[in-house]
């Protein structure tokens, strides 16, 4: 017997989101109709009968997390944040995917009052609900006392073919159920259509049996149409079950209502002019009327805002008293809510002189996080398989695992993510945008790649993700082209929001980590050696946070060396050569361009000034360096298998090679004539 209890304006209400869909759509003349047509039933359930939150207070911290994760049906989400008093206007939805709007393409966080996460790219929000999931979990585990069960939201999720069909959300599923993530719920759009049409072209798997083998609960309803009540029982049948994430299979009629619903002609294109008339008729809406809301509409979606704010009020009374009698984690708890780094944390970072034993990047980044993981709570993260290689898991550190696997518990920090480099980047995303948590995690710089799709929304998004990215060149060796990063560094050099960071030394790496953890809307990757660097004179935490200073300084220079990472020491050596032979030189580190960019022009110029040719040398592809110098060294094509000496020996990346190479540039700009002007001086 269902538990479902109908309301008057049920059936109204179903039938102006659908109207609302064809109008929306319709008069940007791009969209997708179909999908928010379809879903409008198990919506309007979800968010009238199961859904906390407070419109009025989009950040209240312990409101049920929504992920639309076939973001394509944005529409459905801007409408019903409407419907539900968020700061989102009926004009707002009439500019629908225009410039500058409140309602873009896709939803987009930060950007429109009441949404999550960024989603769009087909499975990423699958993944950054698996880490909103995590993210409950974690701190309820942490904060939750008996009689105070503080944080205990609910992540829902739409997800629709297209993204059950993407490799990230299998990776993000299949740890969901390894991690037994109850608090999570999705709700699966079968609606057996994709661009190409029917999805029988390409996706006939029983998604249902597939989810079951990654240890989820799955559920079904059958008539997604027009069955509220089986609708309902599946979601409260969802959350009764505590140890396990559910999948709840909703066949519906993508487009419903149109003269083409069941068709791919209602996934990406507007409905024409007449069939969205028709359809009002059909719904008992005015068929003359855009845009048209009903007042019994408007009540029920404001009754339900009435009810989440409520809710608000009776949480901040609970959290009042638990300030009373846990004042430590009321501040923590709130510390953390606020997003208000440890006092004094930077303090704990380690400070390296020039006498100081070489060692590899990535050995110092361990150092790092030994020193300022246990007064640093909310650094929560691990490593895609690579724990023994990355270096990132610390003493003091327990995983994030279930109490019943014996393995750790839901307290713990770090997450063992398996061999699922995009499914981690994703999850790190939602980890971050629950609040409370920086998130690092970590893999081998080539395989950062797999994630780019992560990376990119963490840069559009703003989330502050920490990737420790390790053997970060042709110097992790013997493992050869496979695993030797070339285009790697260009390629996320070039994202807009996100910091690279090549540390050559201790205090440069000191100096990555303090900027990443202090950039609280930028991701940044900490690109890391495998083989051991020496500290270098000139460096110190400061100067390197201006993402690039001079290492060695001459006055009359014939050349300036710039480099980053392990390279540094080999231009430094390089340098020493040529000033012996009265070529006089000068070296730069340029540990992170985006934070160089930073600086003030006078800052910059005087590190990369006029006056002498300057010469880029990496251990990567070169393509980028032309911005900051006239002439690059570097790799133009693969590396090679063979101890890491021996590799560099073979692609001339040694101090006496550069010195040669270094005398080339010198004796060709003297020849060439004229003024040497630094490549930062520029007309636009």
């Amino acid at each position: 017997m269902s538990q479902f209890t109908a309301h008057s304006a049920d059936k109204i209400a179903i039938s102006t989101i659908r109207a609302l869909a064809a109008d929306v759509v319709g008069k940007a003349n791009s969209g997708h109709p179909g999908a928010p047509m379809g879903m409008a039933p198990v919506a309007h359930v979800l968010f009238t009968r199961f859904f906390n939150a407070n419109p009025k207070n989009s950040k209240w911290f312990n409101r049920d997390r929504f992920v639309l994760s076939n973001g394509h049906a944005c529409a459905l989400q801007y409408i019903l944040l409407h419907l539900l008093g968020y700061k989102l206007s009926m004009d707002d939805l009439k500019q629908f995917r225009q410039i500058d709007s409140l309602t873009p393409g896709h939803p987009e966080a930060g950007h429109t009052d009441g949404i999550e996460v960024t989603t769009g790219p087909l499975g990423q929000g699958f993944a950054n609900a698996v880490g909103l999931a995590i993210a409950q979990a974690h701190l309820g585990a942490t904060f939750n006392k008996d009689g105070f069960d503080l944080i205990n939201n609910y992540t829902y999720m739409f997800t629709g073919d297209g993204c059950l069909m993407e490799g990230v959300a299998s990776e993000a599923a299949s740890l969901a159920g390894h991690l037994q993530l109850g608090n999570l719920i999705a709700i699966y759009d079968d609606n057996h259509i994709s661009i190409d049409g029917d999805t029988a072209v390409a996706f006939t798997e029983d998604v249902e049996k597939r989810f079951q083998a990654y240890g989820w609960q799955t559920l079904h309803v059958d008539n997604g149409d027009s069955d509220l009540g089986s609708i309902y029982d599946a979601i409260a049948e969802a959350r009764k079950e505590k140890s396990k994430p559910t999948l709840i299979r909703l066949r519906t009629t993508i487009g419903f209502g149109s003269k083409l619903q069941g068709t791919h002609g209602v996934h990406g294109a507007p409905l024409k002019a007449d069939d969205i008339k028709a359809l009002k008729t059909k719904f008992g809406l005015p068929s003359d009327q855009t845009f048209y809301v009903p007042k019994e509409t408007y009540d029920a979606y404001h009754a339900v805002a009435a009810r989440g704010a409520q809710l608000e009020a009776t949480w901040n009374d609970l959290l009042a008293s638990y300030s009373q009698k846990y004042p430590t984690e009321y501040a923590e708890l709130t510390r953390r809510i606020a997003g208000k780094l440890p006092d004094n944390w930077e303090k704990l970072l380690p400070v390296y002189k020039p006498t100081d034993a070489a060692q590899a990047s990535r050995k110092l980044s361990e150092i790092v996080l030994s020193a300022i993981v246990p007064s640093f709570p909310e650094l929560v993260g691990g490593s895609a398989d690579l724990t023994g290689s990355n270096l990132t898991r610390t003493k003091t550190m327990i995983d994030f695992q279930p109490a019943s696997t014996g393995l750790g518990s839901y307290k713990g920090t770090y997450i063992r993510f398996g061999v699922r480099e995009h499914g981690m980047g994703a999850i790190a995303n939602g980890l971050h945008a629950y609040g409370g948590i920086i998130p690092f995690v970590a893999t081998f710089m080539n395989f950062v790649s797999y994630a780019a799709g992560a990376v990119r929304l963490s840069a559009l998004s703003k989330h502050q993700v920490i990737w420790i990215a390790t053997h970060d060149s042709i110097g992790l060796g013997e493992d050869g082209p496979t695993h030797q990063p070339i285009e790697t560094a260009v390629h996320f050099r070039a994202l807009p929001n996100l910091d690279f960071w090549r540390p050559a030394d201790g205090n440069e790496t000191s100096a990555a980590y303090y900027s990443a953890l202090t950039r609280k809307h930028t991701p940044s990757i900490l690109s890391l050696s495998r083989q051991n660097l020496p500290n270098l004179e000139a460096s110190t935490i400061e100067l390197a946070l201006k993402g690039g200073y001079v290492v060695h300084e001459v006055q009359g220079e014939a050349l300036t060396i710039v480099s980053t990472g392990s390279e540094v020491s080999i231009a430094l050596e390089a340098a020493q050569k040529l000033n012996a032979e009265g070529v006089k030189t000068r070296v730069v580190s340029l540990p992170c361009w985006s934070i160089f960019d930073l600086q003030p022009a006078e800052y910059q110029l005087s590190v990369l000034r006029s006056g002498a040719p300057i010469l880029a040398v990496e251990a990567l592809s070169t393509l980028g360096w032309q911005k900051y110098s006239h002439e690059a060294f570097g790799l133009t094509g693969w590396g090679a298998s063979g101890p890491y000496m021996k590799v560099y020996e073979k692609f001339g990346l040694t101090g006496p090679n550069i010195a040669e190479v270094g005398k080339k540039v010198v004796d060709f700009y003297k020849k060439k004539g004229g003024e040497v002007i630094s490549p930062l001086v520029k007309a636009i």
